[in-house]
């Protein structure tokens, strides 16, 4: 919390560990920054969403965090972390890796999390993933429609966002 760059240089790193609770312990980390500044935290964010898949899961699992999201001015710079994140999703070549994999789970929580926090911003901006007929894509948006904070935030915008995803084609992933 004192700003110690070398400390936040050691969690970028650990945000790639191959063990999971050593990765979850960054995003722990980074979520307790939020809580100290959360203009600090999307700072960071911004800079790890650029990195590799593991940063990008920690940055976005970092911020998604219900405790922290309470504030309207900080929806924009969240939604454009996720749009980012997700973007890499569609773009990767990588996607039988780990990395791919985490982030994508990742994701597959996170937007719930950050639409019921900001359900005015957040439906346009999950919305948007919708037009998508990547698989990879469409499972992450399945998974987030599935959960109970969006349901208990919007229920029949989360039907008819369901009705749309489910009738819309599905192209598989090449790579």
């Amino acid at each position: 919390m004192e700003g110690k760059d070398n400390a936040l240089q050691k969690l970028q790193r650990a945000a790639s560990d191959p063990r999971w609770r050593i990765r979850e312990a960054v995003a722990m980390a980074l979520q307790m920054i939020g809580l100290f500044d959360m203009d600090w935290l999307i700072a960071i964010a911004v800079k790890w969403v650029k990195g590799n898949y593991y940063e990008q899961r920690a940055a976005v699992a970092g911020l998604c965090e219900p405790s922290l999201l309470w504030d309207k001015r900080h929806a924009g710079n969240l939604f454009k972390i996720l749009n980012i994140s997700t973007e890499n999703i569609v773009d990767s070549e990588d996607r039988g890796s780990d990395g791919f994999q985490v982030l994508k789970k990742g994701l597959g929580y996170c937007w719930s999390v950050a639409v019921a926090a900001y359900p005015d911003e957040g439906k346009v901006a999950m919305e948007r993933w919708l037009e998508s007929n990547n698989s990879d894509i469409r499972w992450i948006i399945k998974q987030n429609l599935n959960k109970k904070r969006l349901r208990m935030t919007d229920s029949e915008w989360v039907r008819k966002m369901q009705d749309k995803l489910n009738s819309s084609p599905l192209v598989m992933n090449d790579n």
